[in-house]
């Protein structure tokens, strides 16, 4: 439903003067992948590496959003749904801030995917394919939710029985099954470098 009576009011600061201040772009890496594919461990060891060469970056992460800005959410579709929805719009304010964001999330709907990048700019939409096979996940299962929806403790798991949509033409698709965390970023970091979004460290 739209709001009547509410006015766009333009910041004195733009967010191409905040790029050209930190001297680098702004843009989201979106980490979609299974539960347990390795999101959240890959997103925070780029976060630490972009931080020691003076990149700020902000992890968003699905677990801790869920304690706060949306713990008002469960997992049904239509929720999940409306989860992405509101990480996408918090994801576009952290850009225009000049951040780089690094969001970890199964969002395991293309159409939400691509409705993320919609509202966001050209080249300031990147999505990393982490991919993972279930068995590997379920072999992992760090939070052991893999077992708990095997054994119809917990409903609406995607792989399980909710559905997960691989990106049809993600940006980057690093295989954490087949190769470590270090070479996982490295990946990664390659990728920002032969794109210009990061300048290569000496």
């Amino acid at each position: 439903m739209a709001v009547k009576n509410i006015v766009w009011h333009d910041a004195s600061v733009t967010k191409e003067e905040r790029r050209e201040k930190n001297n680098y772009q702004s843009y989201v890496l979106w980490f979609t992948g299974l539960s347990g594919s390795g999101k959240s461990t890959l997103a925070n060891a780029l976060a630490r590496y972009l931080y020691e060469t003076n990149i700020q970056a902000y992890v968003l992460d699905g677990d801790n959003i869920r304690h706060g800005l949306n713990k008002d959410l469960g997992f049904t579709d239509v929720d999940r749904k409306e989860n992405i929805r509101r990480i996408g719009e918090v994801s576009k304010l952290f850009v225009d801030s000049g951040q780089i964001v690094l969001t970890a999330f199964i969002s395991p709907f293309r159409e939400d995917r691509q409705q993320v990048k919609d509202i966001l700019s050209e080249n300031e939409f990147f999505e990393v394919y982490v991919k993972c096979s279930l068995d590997e996940c379920e072999v992992r299962d760090p939070k052991g939710l893999y077992k708990k929806a095997r054994n119809n403790e917990i409903k609406h798991f995607t792989g399980i029985d909710s559905p997960y949509e691989e990106p049809v033409n993600p940006a980057i698709i690093v295989d954490t099954e087949a190769q470590d965390i270090e070479a996982s970023v490295k990946q990664i970091v390659d990728f920002l470098v032969k794109n210009g979004l990061i300048q290569e460290q000496n």
